[in-house]
């Protein structure tokens, strides 16, 4: 039986559609039958990662793994059984996947939003104590019937 013991990746690329984290020796190992295999570059190198549909694109490949001579080669498809695998995986990818970004975009839009409003209600409380300052009633009924309607929105 095979067991992710550590997954980190050595870095990460991305790319338009893709993201791609690459292994290196230190950094990706499991366990068979109660031995600790590392990693090694012999074969598949990365692993990637579709940034729409948030699915490991490269399911044909193969990873070696080592443990003194003894050599074991894992594929992907194996790996991909492996609940702790994949969601190692997802949680490197997460920030790079499009929907994330998506997300965060929404935030600063709201945010934009937020302190355009504050600016628009702060000029019109200018507007009202220079409209108070030249005792112009009817500037200064507008305008607060104008944030009176800000206010309620």
């Amino acid at each position: 039986m095979v067991m992710l013991k550590m997954l980190k990746p050595y870095y990460i690329k991305t790319e338009k559609n893709f993201v791609r984290i690459i292994l290196a020796y230190q950094y990706f190992s499991v366990i068979i039958k109660n031995k600790v295999y590392q990693f090694i570059p012999v074969e598949s190198n990365e692993i990637r990662v579709n940034r729409r549909t948030e699915k490991i694109e490269n399911i044909d490949a193969v990873f070696a793994f080592q443990n003194a001579k003894d050599i074991v080669n894992i594929p992907m498809v194996k790996l991909i059984t492996l609940p702790e695998f994949l969601e190692q995986i997802h949680a490197i990818a997460k920030p790079y996947y499009f929907s994330t970004q998506n997300e965060m975009d929404v935030k600063e839009d709201e945010d934009i939003t937020s302190i355009m409003k504050e600016f628009e209600r702060q000029n019109v409380l200018r507007l009202i104590d220079r409209a108070l300052d030249e005792r112009n009633e009817a500037e200064f009924k507008r305008l607060t019937g104008i944030l009176s309607s800000m206010e309620k929105k």
